[in-house]
């Protein structure tokens, strides 16, 4: 089976690191997959080749073609992300290769709620003979919103490879110490940790507002940010609004790092004010490192961390229940044993990147009519 995979950027971010996670199951598997982007740097274009796939930058008018006769030359076309899937369902539809268009819902994507958008949505998201949804949420949302025909979307959550997350884990006290030396954190410190792009969906204002009041009430609170914004001013804003706070030392931005799952070992707990998410990767990542989650109840947040059992979860936009929130579980010994057992487990039964990929090769062959005697490297 050959698949081209077709999304909107290769920088880093929830939907592409799903994708690659997605595109090395199915290159075990005996799958041969190209991965077409449109715009940004491709900073993980490196991670995709290694990963056993072809990478093309659709740039310029001979890259435009280049991706005509990809389309044609593959047996799935599978779109990722609204700009993507837009333009890749009118390529499929004027190449007459509609029968092979499998399209992805990585989030409840804001652009839908307008009128004009989501009328347009209602023709091309239709063309796709399956639209794969992440979380329920966002099937609900997008049949609503994007006036997808429900009958054509199949929920698959995402899976996550815990290979590296459990080795260090193996190495965490390790990992712990040498983390917090370099960041400047005390052993007796508290340390949240966010990991996102600092885009408007993500609400690090209504985070660092909420740290700001817990920091004051409970001083050895401490937050790390990791992340960067490659398309606007999202992190330099942030860094302004903690100076006016006068956060100091307490926030240390962070920047796009590596080694995650060593930083998920040096901290004490995961905190995201997301206004929306598709479902949320580093989650699932963070509870796989046993780490207590507060975040908000917004869109599938609710079906990934389960409230009191795995974290705190409070309304979005809301700063003070966040700040709360926050010293609550500095404070909840019990509740952060109940994570650290309860998390690991949740992630290998519900979202194990194996599950992930079968069900997506099964949603390949039972809408392409293809079928996909594949191998599984191990």
């Amino acid at each position: 089976m050959k698949v081209i995979h077709f999304v909107t950027t290769l920088d880093v971010g929830g939907a592409e690191m799903h994708l690659l996670q997605q595109v090395r199951g199915q290159t075990a598997r005996g799958v041969q997959c190209t991965v077409a982007y449109m715009k940004g740097e491709g900073a993980l274009r490196a991670d995709f080749e290694r990963a056993g796939a072809v990478v093309l930058a659709v740039q310029g008018v001979r890259g435009w073609w280049r991706l005509a006769q990809a389309f044609r030359q593959h047996d799935v076309i599978h779109t990722h992300l609204l700009k993507a899937d837009a333009v890749g369902a009118l390529l499929a539809w004027s190449l007459g290769l509609r029968s092979k268009l499998i399209a992805s819902k990585h989030n409840d994507e804001r652009a839908l709620l307008n009128p004009w958008v989501a009328r347009v949505h209602g023709v091309l998201g239709n063309l796709p003979q399956r639209t794969i949804v992440l979380s329920d949420h966002v099937g609900r949302f997008v049949a609503e919103h994007g006036r997808v025909d429900p009958r054509r979307i199949v929920r698959v959550y995402y899976g996550l490879d815990t290979t590296a997350f459990e080795a260090a884990q193996a190495q965490r006290q390790v990992h712990r110490t040498r983390v917090r030396t370099e960041l400047g954190a005390a052993a007796d410190d508290f340390v949240y940790i966010c990991i996102a792009r600092f885009a408007a969906q993500k609400a690090h204002d209504v985070l660092l507002r909420a740290f700001a009041d817990a920091h004051a009430r409970e001083p050895r609170l401490r937050l790390w940010l990791a992340g960067d914004d490659p398309f606007g001013d999202g992190r330099q804003r942030a860094e302004r609004l903690a100076h006016e706070l006068q956060l100091g030392s307490a926030v240390r931005f962070l920047g796009i790092r590596r080694d995650i799952p060593e930083l998920l070992c040096a901290a004490d707990a995961f905190t995201m004010a997301s206004l929306w998410e598709g479902l949320g990767l580093v989650f699932l990542e963070s509870m796989t490192m046993g780490l207590p989650v507060v975040s908000t109840t917004v869109s599938a947040i609710p079906e990934v961390v389960q409230h009191g059992r795995m974290g705190l979860l409070v309304p979005p936009a809301d700063a003070e229940a966040l700040a709360g929130a926050l010293v609550a579980v500095a404070h909840d010994e019990g509740l952060r044993a109940s994570a650290a057992q309860a998390g690991p487990l949740w992630v290998r039964e519900r979202f194990s990147i194996d599950r992930m990929v079968e069900e997506t090769l099964a949603v390949y062959s039972q809408a392409i009519g293809i079928h996909f005697a594949g191998r599984r490297d191990r």
